[in-house]
C-alpha cells in the first residue's frame, strides 16, 4: 500500500488491538485529543458530545428515523460558533494531514454515502479545501464496468484504497453494492454469480464481507470513517428544484435521480440495515444531518480531525546525517552570499 517507512511502530488504528478495540500506546485518550476547539475556548466536551450525537459505533437498535436531518446541535452549539470553528477546522485538518503524510505509517480512509443532492461533492470540496493534493486521492464509483463486475464487489474498492500518509476519499463506495443493487436487484444478474449465492443471503453475506473487509484495514493500520448524509425527502426537493430553476445548475442534474427517488423508502431501508450490519468501533459511521450544508461540513471536518488527533501525529525526527546535510547546505548558501 504505497511508500514505507524503514520502521513501523506498533500504534494502532482505531478498532484493533488485544480486544478488538483502539487502544494502541501511542493514541490519546479522547479528553486528551487536542482539538480545533482549543483555539476557539470552547471545551473539548462539547465537540465529542457534538460527534457522539451522529456517531454510530454498534448496531444493535439502530433506527434512521431516530436521526433529525435538520438538526444543528443548537443546545450545543450556535451558529456563529459553528462558522469560525467550520473555518478553524479546514486548517487545523491540513496541518494533520501534513504530519500525517511524513510520518508515514497511518491512512484515512473516509466513505461518502447519502441519496442524490445530499451534498457529498460541496463537503468534500470545503472540507479537503486547505489540504495538499499530493496527500489526497478521491475516488468517484460510478456504475461498474466489464472488467469490475468480472471480479468480486470489493475488487475495485480495494485497488483504490489510500497508501500509508494518504487521506482516501471515497464518494460512494463498495456500499452501492448493498444499496443500489439491492434496491435494483436485477443488477445483481449482471455480475455472474453462480445461482446459489444469489439467494436469500446474498446481502446477509456482502454486509459481513464489508464488515470483515473495514476490520482488515483497521488491522492494517487505515482509519475507516463513513459517513452517512441524511437529507430529507423535502429538502432533496427544494435542491432538484433548485438545480431545474437555475441554467447554471441544469448540469447537475439528471432524469434519473428523479427515478431514483421513486424508491426513497427502498434506501432508506437498505441504509438502515447496512449501517447497523457494519457500525463499529474501529469503523464508525456518522449519520450527518444534512439539510443545512454548513453544519454537515461542520460535523465531517470535526470528526476528521478528532480521529487524526488521537493518532498523535508527529513530523519524523532528522537523523544526525540529515541533519549535516542541512547544515552543510545552510553553510554553502551563506557562503554564496
Amino acid at each position: 500500500m504505497g511508500k514505507h517507512a524503514s520502521k513501523r511502530g506498533k500504534a494502532q488504528p482505531p478498532g484493533t488491538g488485544e480486544d478488538e478495540r483502539p487502544h494502541g500506546k501511542h493514541r490519546k485518550s479522547r479528553d486528551e485529543t487536542p482539538s480545533m476547539i482549543d483555539t476557539l475556548h470552547l471545551s473539548l466536551k462539547r465537540v465529542h458530545k457534538l460527534l457522539d450525537a451522529y456517531r454510530v459505533e454498534h448496531g444493535k437498535g439502530f433506527r434512521l428515523k431516530h436521526y433529525d436531518p435538520g438538526d444543528t446541535a443548537g443546545r450545543i452549539l450556535g451558529k456563529p460558533d459553528a462558522n469560525a470553528l467550520l473555518a478553524e477546522g479546514v486548517h487545523v485538518l491540513a496541518d494533520l494531514q501534513e504530519k500525517l503524510y511524513a510520518q508515514d505509517r497511518w491512512a484515512m480512509l473516509c466513505v461518502f454515502q447519502a441519496m442524490d443532492a445530499a451534498g457529498k461533492d460541496g463537503t468534500i470540496k470545503h472540507v479537503m479545501s486547505g489540504v495538499n493534493p499530493q496527500g489526497v486521492r478521491v475516488t468517484s464509483f460510478k456504475a461498474p464496468g466489464p472488467e469490475e463486475l468480472a471480479h468480486d464487489f470489493l475488487w475495485r474498492t480495494e485497488r483504490a484504497l489510500p497508501p500509508r500518509g494518504h487521506i482516501g476519499i471515497f464518494n460512494r463506495s463498495h456500499y452501492e453494492e448493498v444499496l443500489v443493487v439491492r434496491v435494483h436487484p436485477d443488477l445483481l444478474e449482471r455480475q455472474h454469480l453462480p445461482p446459489e449465492l444469489t439467494g436469500k443471503h446474498v446481502w446477509r453475506n456482502r454486509l459481513d464481507s464489508i464488515a470483515a473487509f473495514e476490520t482488515h484495514l483497521a488491522h492494517q493500520g487505515t482509519v475507516v470513517l463513513k459517513f452517512f448524509l441524511n437529507v430529507s425527502k423535502e429538502e432533496q426537493r427544494r435542491r432538484f428544484l433548485a438545480r431545474l430553476d437555475e441554467p447554471g445548475k441544469h448540469w447537475k442534474f439528471s432524469a434519473s435521480d428523479l427515478a431514483e427517488r421513486a424508491f426513497w423508502d427502498d434506501y432508506q431501508s437498505a441504509y438502515e440495515e447496512a449501517i447497523a450490519a457494519t457500525a463499529s468501533p474501529h469503523a464508525p459511521w456518522f449519520v450527518v444531518p444534512a439539510d443545512n450544508k454548513w453544519f454537515t461540513r461542520l460535523v465531517v471536518v470535526a470528526a476528521m480531525i478528532e480521529a487524526l488527533a488521537r493518532l498523535d501525529l508527529t513530523l519524523p525526527p532528522l537523523t544526525p546525517e540529515q541533519e549535516g546535510a542541512l547544515a552543510a547546505a545552510r553553510a554553502a548558501l551563506a557562503a554564496e552570499g
